[in-house]
């Protein structure tokens, strides 16, 4: 935020317009302020909301939090500094709009879930170990542990609901879900960085429907696991 700012008065200066020193540095003061690092409840929250976030959308959460990082508007943990590297942006950028597409074209979507059922959880859980690993090695572990847990058991979630929706013939139904997962992640990461004690709650009820909605479409979870034990399997044979 400072740089941003920095970068704002040296503008203003090209453009005839000087900012005296007090005020430049009130304004650096009360943006430091608004960006201070986040309490541990914060930390917590955010280590959640990563680890489950990216159960659904794994390029999103690194592209929105990598961006509001390196726009100043959130002070990511040191562990999460490199989510504000250029080429990081880029790649998950790209990766955002290819699975965004990916994600609305029935069975397409449970396919690209089942290639990416390895790379979700083990992303999730090193989101989480970031928001600590600077600090805390002790931290990093147990907030590794939960991002991976909530991480699998958002991914599982997902790829069971969009098997039971998928035996729908029209698509509308599954575009709707899928826009309604990408708002979720975006409203998950924007509660547990601002209200992060509304985020726990939050995060309570949604596991709570998750178990439910696991118990409720049961046989479409031992669908999705025998699709993907046949899929890998059929790899190793050919391998």
């Amino acid at each position: 935020m400072d740089q941003l700012w920095l970068s704002l008065v040296q503008w203003l200066h090209t453009i005839g317009l000087h900012v005296d020193a007090s005020t430049s540095r009130a304004v650096a003061e009360g943006a430091a302020r608004a960006t201070q690092q986040l309490d541990m409840p914060g930390l917590l929250a955010l280590a959640a909301a990563l680890g489950w976030a990216s159960g659904f959308r794994l390029y999103a959460v690194v592209f929105i939090v990598g961006s509001l990082g390196a726009l100043g508007w959130l002070a990511l943990p040191a562990g999460l500094a490199v989510l504000m590297h250029p080429a990081v942006l880029g790649t998950s950028g790209l990766m955002l709009l290819v699975e965004f597409f990916a994600d609305k074209i029935p069975w397409l979507d449970s396919a690209w879930d089942a290639l990416h059922a390895f790379i979700r959880v083990p992303a999730g859980m090193a989101l989480a170990a970031g928001v600590f690993s600077a600090d805390s090695a002790t931290m990093a572990v147990v907030a590794a542990l939960l991002g991976g847990s909530l991480s699998a058991t958002a991914l599982a979630t997902k790829m069971t609901t969009r098997a039971a929706v998928n035996t729908s013939p029209e698509p509308f139904s599954n575009w709707g879900l899928s826009f309604f997962e990408d708002g979720l992640v975006v409203a998950v990461v924007w509660l547990a960085t601002q209200h992060p004690l509304l985020f726990g709650l939050a995060l309570v009820l949604m596991l709570a429907l998750s178990a439910l909605l696991l118990a409720v479409l049961f046989k479409f979870l031992r669908a999705v696991l025998r699709r993907m034990s046949s899929l890998f399997s059929g790899s190793a044979k050919v391998a």
